[in-house]
């Protein structure tokens, strides 16, 4: 039964228009939840719409993350016509920015862990305080051994 179905979405994607394929992509949308019927209401809003693969809804984090062939902006509008507030995430995991407490990165909202995704956050890595970061670093083969 599964290589009949692989199959058939290859011949299907095989004919579409080249302009109409959408590559396979991961987003995450920031949904309000407040108990289980809202959560209910964004996973059957989901699970029903067309490329999607995978799916989670997680309540703790306000968070929605989509897997598959999709748009977006698509899937962005469905979750918003269940009647919940949402958005684009716009969150980083906080290890990953180089200045977290940077004009409008920081936000007492956020869940614990992220920062928002702001220009000001991410380092340049030409600027002499990530050339110090990268000499000391411990990923970098020829770091400084004197630490």
């Amino acid at each position: 039964m599964g290589i009949l179905r692989n199959l058939s979405e290859y011949i299907i994607a095989c004919l579409k228009p080249p302009a109409k394929r959408i590559p396979k992509k991961t987003v995450n949308i920031r949904v309000k939840m407040d108990c289980e019927g809202c959560v209910r209401k964004v996973r059957n809003a989901v699970e029903d719409f067309e490329g999607v693969e995978s799916f989670d809804v997680n309540q703790k984090l306000q968070r929605l993350t989509v897997t598959g062939f999709i748009d977006a902006k698509e899937v962005l509008e469905e979750v918003k016509n269940t009647g919940k507030t949402a958005d684009i995430w716009p969150f980083v995991p906080y290890n990953l920015v180089t200045y977290p407490y940077a004009r409008g990165a920081y936000d007492m909202k956020a869940p614990t862990g992220f920062v928002r995704n702001v220009p000001q956050a991410i380092g340049d890595p030409k600027s002499p305080e990530m050339k110090m970061m990268v000499l000391f670093n411990d990923d970098n083969p020829n770091a400084c051994s004197v630490m």
